[in-house]
């Protein structure tokens, strides 16, 4: 089993960058693939980013590509969404998860596939 806590969100202005950090404790973190998902107040959750075991293979999803970028450090234990150009609509709650897994490079794209979810980070972003 493993614990994830979130930290790094707060108030940034449009056109802003924050990274979020993603600390894993308990069982060795690099033995689960990792992502990152967001939820608006009405909204539901929604797939941000993801990344593999061994950090070589990560996905977004369309509303982020080419502004958020994921990457893990597996001797810190921890995986970090760096998000740049931030909007408005980015506001969000930011949870952290993870999935064992066996294969070393596949990605997770789904929230009920996950097993163990952070409690999450505050991100707003004002215009």
């Amino acid at each position: 089993q493993v614990q994830l806590e979130e930290s790094g969100g707060g108030l940034v202005q449009a056109g802003g960058s924050l990274r979020l950090s993603c600390a894993a404790s308990g069982r060795t973190s690099n033995a689960y693939a990792m992502g990152w998902f967001r939820q608006a107040p009405g909204k539901e959750r929604e797939f941000v980013a993801g990344i593999s075991r061994n950090g070589r293979i990560t996905k977004s999803g369309d509303s982020v590509k080419g502004r958020f970028g994921i990457f893990r450090d597996n001797a810190k234990n921890t995986v970090y969404l760096q998000m740049n150009s931030l909007k408005p609509e980015d506001a969000a709650v930011y949870y952290c998860a993870a999935k064992p897994l066996g294969a070393p490079d596949i990605v997770v794209l789904t929230p009920n596939t996950y097993d163990y979810w952070g409690q999450g980070t505050q991100v707003t972003v004002s215009s």
